[in-house]
């Protein structure tokens, strides 16, 4: 039996997912039949969420300059390369995912056990004062088996290029990027994040690097609009998938 109390809070609750998404419909019923506007090109260090990186750095050394040298202690190319380098700067990210994985195992287990005691006579007599003995004091079958089986099979693959932006130069020289790429088909959105810390020596030199050489890589590919907005359930049955029990 589910209690009148529980009842009123599922009640409640959707309620409120039925006054949320009435806003929501509302808004979607003043653009029907228009696509999904697309995002504004904006700085990414101004959004809300936005937080420089830090990390360990190793000590910085100073600049030693030689007389009648051309060479200065600590450059990384004797002629400047039009690759990014500074804050503002763009390069190609080179996207290239794929996983593969195929999982597989299974756990068996048995035991059986069999318990018998007792005796046949009471110092050679059949019984004790007349009372005859229990051939069988104890009696016992127990027998125990599982078997468990799992499996898993995935396979992911992404291949794309995306331009990102330099928006910090730590001080060891490496490079925060991030991108965002949004196309639309019809009235679908596709969107591409990338974001992470490369290295300047890995940057190729058609200023383009490989996703595989991108330090905390975040990398976010998916979709909004009509196709999107079908494939999700409603705002009801996901909060009724959360709170019911059963």
């Amino acid at each position: 039996m589910i209690s009148f109390r529980l009842l009123c809070s599922v009640s409640a609750v959707a309620l409120l997912a039925s006054a949320l998404g009435g806003c929501a419909a509302v808004d979607r019923l003043k653009h029907i039949g228009e696509p999904p506007a697309l995002s504004a090109v904006d700085n990414p260090t101004a959004q809300p969420g936005y937080k420089p990186v830090q990390m360990p750095m190793p000590a910085l050394q100073p600049a030693a300059y030689n007389p009648n040298s051309l060479w200065r202690s600590g450059a990384r190319a004797f002629f400047k390369d039009q690759r990014a380098h500074q804050v503002g700067d763009i390069l190609t990210v080179k996207v290239n995912f794929s996983d593969t994985a195929n999982i597989s195992n299974e756990t068996q287990r048995s035991r059986a056990n069999k318990d018998d005691s007792g005796f046949d006579n009471f110092f050679g007599q059949k019984g004790i004062f007349s009372i005859p003995v229990p051939g069988r004091i104890f009696t016992g079958d127990s027998t125990m088996s599982s078997d468990g089986k799992g499996s898993v099979q995935r396979q992911e693959a992404l291949s794309t290029n995306v331009a990102a932006v330099v928006t910090q130069v730590l001080p060891n020289g490496n490079l925060v990027i991030e991108g965002k790429q949004e196309i639309r088909v019809n009235l679908e959105i596709r969107e591409l994040v990338v974001g992470g810390i490369v290295r300047p020596e890995d940057i190729e030199s058609d200023n383009t690097i490989d996703s595989s050489k991108i330090a905390q890589a975040r990398i976010a590919y998916g979709g909004r609009g009509q196709i999107s907005d079908v494939q999700q359930p409603r705002y009801g049955q996901q909060v009724l998938d959360v709170l019911l029990p059963f």
